[in-house]
């Protein structure tokens, strides 16, 4: 709110995730790799084995370019783009863990430094001193990970900190050692994946086979680990939190049934690899690479989709709101933009036909403001399909707007402004798919009028208060449902007909039999 808003055209929430996902599957194997270097180097001398130090040599130099150059290059890039997109949260970052982020970045040179050196010394220091700096990097690659996720677990878990901003209580939150635990698993699996890549070149079937092998002792075990860590890990997420992400918002439970599907082919390719493994092609380790490219953006997808509604938990929204006010920050709370406004120096707010023409072009600065941190128009996650599945016209969409943070099981934050910003909002989403008043209230079918007016906030279960409280005799139904908000003071108004409203009734009635919900007292709401 108190930053210029930067237009991503294809997606603000995308670009960030084709940046963060290609990083983070660079800097994992920036960790279990350094390790996987010095276990290997010191077996090979332990052994003697001059062909496999020869091949580790080779390795080393695409371990260097892959995580110093471009892991670095995309580190640098994850700042640039949440600073750009999400400044207000980048700004907390810093000043929340400003000693945190010093301390990683002195582990960061540390890392760098120690990985030239060690490529530097294959040929020109004796090994013992050149194992060291392999552990020295190993070491500092380790504890970057451990100081990163502290302050990427408080971003889904902050635990007390919202009470007090203590330093510590933030850092070791509710997810802190299980994610730890997870992502060392990962990084463990990544360091056997990109050596199979190196390994596949390789011409001597021989030597390619003991390397394969050897890479499959540290991709299956640590794959092998990663379920009861991960139950671990959602078994720390608030209930609440996880019973928001397996809700009708699908973010989440799609990416966490990919992410599964995914583990599991990367085990089996993994597996497979030890059939025949003096024959392992280039082909077939890159297909094992892009899978688990795509396993860890699955899980990546699955930890952003259950964070929001917020970009900090219950402390910093999405769209850059705080959800209480802060004093001295310099921010803005929802509360208090509902009593200035989104654009208080705006005159139309007071008198909408000052706006005149440019209705819809106040509406647009809205959306940018408080919606186009997540959604676009007509791109990645973009209204204009959800308007038109909905059939939702002007005044519908301005009713739902006012109660947003109850769709889709509270992913989305509240409208924060005044009802007339609340209406011309509404005028701009209604040009982006133009419904007309006619065709939104022209379907009749139940499980249409449910899909269209109720699904973004009700599921059909006996605890949900719509099949709950809602009464079986079909009269009294469709005289309580002309008047949502007596059922529910937070329900928007969206004046149903009387054929909408016999017909709603009747499908609940009808869900209700067919489910074994039971039947409500009747006459009772």
């Amino acid at each position: 709110m108190n930053y210029p808003v930067w237009d991503v055209a294809f997606g603000a929430g995308l670009l960030i995730a084709l940046v963060a996902i290609l990083h983070v599957f660079v800097s994992h194997f920036a960790v279990g790799g350094g390790l996987f270097l010095v276990v290997t180097e010191h077996r090979a001398r332990r052994k003697n084995d001059a062909a496999l130090l020869g091949w580790l040599k080779k390795h080393t130099r695409f371990f260097v370019l892959v995580t110093v150059v471009f892991g670095a290059i995309s580190g640098v890039g994850i700042w640039f783009t949440i600073a750009l997109i999400s400044p207000t949260a980048t700004s907390n970052l810093i000043h929340a863990y400003v000693w945190g982020w010093a301390i990683e970045w002195v582990f960061f040179f540390l890392e760098i430094t120690a990985a030239l050196l060690y490529l530097y010394g294959w040929d020109k220091l004796e090994p013992r001193l050149h194992l060291w700096y392999g552990w020295i990097y190993f070491g500092a690659a380790y504890l970057s990970l451990v100081i990163i996720n502290g302050i990427i677990a408080f971003m889904l878990t902050s635990g007390s900190w919202t009470k007090n901003h203590e330093f510590w209580k933030g850092f070791f939150n509710p997810t802190y050692f299980p994610s730890l635990a997870f992502r060392t698993a990962i990084a463990l699996a990544l360091a056997g994946i990109y050596a199979l890549i190196t390994a596949s070149v390789e011409k001597d079937a021989g030597l390619k086979a003991r390397i394969v092998r050897w890479c499959a002792w540290w991709i299956v075990p640590s794959l092998a680990v990663l379920p009861p860590l991960g139950w671990w890990y959602i078994r720390r997420i608030p209930a609440d939190v996880w019973a928001s992400a397996r809700g009708p918002m699908p973010t989440a439970t799609h990416y966490a049934g990919f992410a599964v599907v995914l583990l599991a082919v990367t085990f089996v390719l993994a597996l497979l690899s030890l059939l025949k493994p003096g024959r392992m092609h280039l082909s077939f380790s890159l297909l094992v690479a892009l899978v688990a490219l795509g396993a860890m953006g699955s899980f990546e997808f699955v930890r952003e989709a259950i964070r929001k509604p917020f970009v900090i938990s219950n402390y910093l929204y999405a769209n850059s709101l705080y959800s209480t006010q802060i004093p001295g920050d310099g921010g803005f709370s929802v509360d208090e933009v509902n009593a200035a406004g989104v654009l208080p120096s705006a005159k139309w707010a007071s008198n909408r036909d000052l706006a005149g023409s440019n209705l819809a072009g106040v509406g647009h600065e809205i959306f940018r403001v408080e919606c186009e941190s997540c959604h676009t128009a007509n791109a990645y996650r973009g209204l204009k399909h959800y308007i038109a599945l909905r059939q939702w016209d002007e005044s519908k969409i301005q009713a739902m707007a006012g109660g947003l943070e109850f769709m889709h099981n509270g992913v989305m934050p509240p409208f924060a402004g005044t009802d007339a910003e609340r209406g011309v909002l509404a005028v701009y989403l209604n040009t982006i798919e133009p419904i007309s008043a006619e065709a939104a209230v022209a379907a009749t079918d139940g499980q249409t009028v449910f899909d269209q007016n109720c699904s973004m906030c009700h599921r059909v279960n006996a605890s949900d208060p719509l099949f709950k409280n809602l009464t079986s005799d079909p009269a009294a139904a469709g005289e309580a449902l002309k008047d949502l908000t007596a059922l529910f003071p937070l329900m928007p108004d969206l004046k149903l007909t009387g054929p909408q409203r016999t017909a709603l009734a009747e499908w609940i009635n009808a869900q209700r039999s067919a489910k074994g919900f039971g039947n409500p007292a009747q006459g009772g709401k």
